[in-house]
């Protein structure tokens, strides 16, 4: 009488825990996969857009692959078997009960991952459509570095052209373009430059506007650098911003944006590679001007390489028999490098109805 008490009690215990464990998987799983989500993508779209400045150093053709989507679906199967025989006055047998327990669960995890290659439309209007002029001006309006946003995105401001370090266009920057870079940052940091659009019934454009008032003898003279450097009126305190090499009047600047193919072309030209390479032919040596001075360029994104992988890396891909990485404790080359991935999804399109796409269970 007591075994079997004692059987029923065990039994109702296992069913209550079967069923406790039964309880909603999803909460738990978002917390988790989330970040590790997030991390994993984060870290793909760096490898990725490494390895297309490295393709691009090489000659080689860049392409970019899209994580379109991720659909995750998770089971949890409990299948719980009970059984209990009980004999009495066996002769023979040595027993007088007997009793059986069985369980078994099954997990399951499939993210399914969707990826979505830019090619033909998309590829053309997201990486070979120069930006727009007044995409330039928003971004030193919302507080990036005026000097670093025009050496990025810009090839020439009112005819005064930007170093370019690729190709049959490579030449070096004029050398008002640096100061006219530098007095912009200079006043971008006092607090005295901002911009609006202007919009009438068929077009938009960018206004930039230098306020006056009160302010510093270095800022004042950092303005009348820019008017002087670009021709505009000494007393000029806006000025509407297009796209194009040269200014109609003396109260717009125009700009020549660059595309971001022209971007990544060019961070790609400044990319180490090892001497082999270059003196057998596979790649052309980095380009050097009179105007990146005494001590040579420094490229804003500096990308090593070698025969093996370093340890302590931001972001490293291998090609061609050698790794390129960037250092972890270069922390400019870090911040540009991200810089560029927020221009890469700005200027990213939606690839709209009819794209190809690569769905892949990953089991």
């Amino acid at each position: 009488m007591f075994a079997r008490k004692y059987i029923k009690t065990a039994l109702f215990s296992l069913f209550i825990a079967l069923l406790t464990g039964c309880s909603s998987m999803g909460p738990g799983t978002i917390g988790r996969d989330r970040i590790d989500y997030d991390q994993a993508i984060t870290q793909s779209w760096q490898r990725q857009l490494l390895l297309n400045l490295v393709k691009l150093r090489y000659g080689d053709t860049p392409f970019f692959l899209d994580v379109a989507s991720i659909t995750n679906s998770y089971g949890l199967e409990t299948q719980v078997s009970l059984g209990a025989i009980w004999w009495h006055n066996v002769i023979g047998a040595g027993a007088t009960s007997s009793q059986n327990l069985g369980g078994a669960s099954r997990y399951t995890d499939k993210p399914t991952i969707t990826y979505s290659p830019m090619l033909g439309q998309r590829f053309t209007r997201s990486l070979m459509t120069p930006i727009p002029p007044g995409v330039v001006i928003s971004l030193i309006q919302a507080g990036w570095a005026a000097d670093a946003v025009l050496k990025v995105m810009v090839s020439s401001i009112n005819g005064v052209y930007n170093r370019y370090g690729a190709g049959s266009r490579a030449r070096g920057a004029d050398p008002d373009f640096y100061r006219l870079s530098a007095a912009l940052r200079r006043i971008q940091a006092s607090g005295t430059i901002g911009m609006r659009i202007d919009r009438t019934k068929d077009q938009e454009w960018a206004v930039l506007t230098i306020e006056t008032g009160k302010t510093t003898k270095v800022v004042e003279e950092d303005r009348q650098t820019i008017r002087e450097i670009l021709g505009l009126r000494q007393d000029a305190k806006e000025s509407r911003v297009v796209f194009g090499s040269a200014p109609r009047n003396d109260e717009e600047i125009a700009m020549v944006t660059r595309s971001m193919l022209e971007m990544l072309i060019d961070f790609g030209a400044a990319i180490e590679v090892p001497p082999a390479t270059i003196a057998e032919g596979r790649a052309p040596a980095t380009r050097s001007f009179e105007t990146d001075g005494p001590e040579g360029y420094r490229p804003m994104i500096r990308v090593r390489s070698g025969s093996q992988r370093p340890e302590d890396v931001f972001v490293a891909v291998p090609y061609r028999d050698s790794w390129f990485w960037i250092e972890d404790r270069d922390y400019a080359s870090k911040s540009m490098f991200s810089f560029l991935l927020i221009l890469l999804s700005l200027t990213d399109v939606d690839p709209g109805k009819g794209s190809p796409i690569i769905t892949i269970p990953a089991n």
